[in-house]
């Protein structure tokens, strides 16, 4: 039996998106009226910055430390917001209100340099403002994820060094990570295990990559890869609930012979790994990232609490 492609963005349909609405620089309108221009530098160029975010039960999960990374961002691109945090709430919240929305809900907050005059790269082309952009989707995470598992097959496309472009921005322009999935992809895999530029594991197209070895979860030392939120409170968790956690460098010899594997993001929260270049890991058991799962589930309703 062919088992078909999937991802850790897989959702269960719902026809509620159909008509969604859309936050465009102020305004809010349904999803086939929402337009952005030709000569904006995020469709030139790619220059912008994004942030995924998940709302449970009115609580925008996480949101300081989505801001934190999102200014810092925009700040060392010198990329004017045009708003400060508590903007970008209310406009989160002027959105989700017009969509009637309360949980399991995902946004993609996105913010581009503008409209240039004239289609051309230098920045200060860029003169009439930002652009923001809120899209929100009912979305929960397919279930068979967590059954099934995700199959990582590792690419030739890396993750570079800081100087070429940081993985730290979360930038519109993921033409390393697009190549990486169509490499991953025409090797029979869900998504791509990418190394870093000395070889080491890294993370993949999407998301944070973890291993469970003896008892042990580690992942990348972060030097190469986006520093997720997810993958933080991941951390943080196994330090608080004694579970040993390690940001080191490993190869690949360490991530086949893992018990378990598993991957962190906003959508998916922790979402296991199958197997590694056609290589099982682990027994499908998967206890330590259960109990990580159990942990983060607790530590997202202690939040949205509050």
């Amino acid at each position: 039996m062919v088992q078909t492609s999937h991802s850790t963005h897989d959702a269960s349909e719902d026809a509620r998106n159909r008509d969604i609405l859309i936050y465009v620089n102020g305004e809010i309108v349904h999803r086939d009226a929402a337009r952005v221009s030709v000569y904006d530098s995020g469709f030139m160029l790619g220059d912008g910055m994004w942030e995924g975010m998940r709302l449970y039960d009115g609580i925008w999960a996480f949101f300081d430390e989505h801001m934190d990374r999102f200014f810092n961002s925009c700040k060392a691109v010198s990329l004017d917001v045009g708003m400060d945090k508590a903007g970008i709430l209310d406009a989160l919240t002027r959105t989700a209100q017009a969509n009637g929305m309360t949980t399991d809900v995902h946004c993609r907050l996105m913010l581009t340099r503008g409209i240039k005059d004239k289609p051309f790269q230098h920045p200060r082309l860029s003169r009439s403002g930002p652009t923001m952009v809120i899209i929100m989707e009912h979305s929960k995470p397919a279930p068979e994820l967590q059954s099934r598992g995700i199959r990582l097959a590792t690419v030739p496309q890396v993750r570079g060094l800081p100087m070429s472009q940081d993985a730290k921005y979360n930038s519109h322009s993921k033409l390393n990570c697009v190549i990486a999935c169509l490499q991953a992809e025409q090797a029979g895999a869900d998504e791509a295990l990418m190394l870093d530029p000395h070889g080491f594991v890294n993370t993949t197209n999407a998301c944070n990559f973890f291993i469970v070895r003896r008892g042990e979860v580690w992942t990348s030392t972060g030097d190469y890869c986006m520093n997720g939120v997810t993958r933080q409170k991941v951390i943080d968790l196994c330090r608080t609930n004694d579970i040993p956690v390690f940001e080191k460098n490993f190869s690949l010899y360490e991530a086949y012979g893992a018990e378990e594997a598993f991957l962190t993001g906003t959508f998916g929260a922790q979402t296991p790994v199958a197997e590694i270049d056609g290589k099982r890991i682990g027994d499908g058991s998967r206890p330590v990232t259960q109990r990580i799962r159990k942990l983060y589930k607790d530590l997202i309703e202690a939040h949205t609490a509050r």
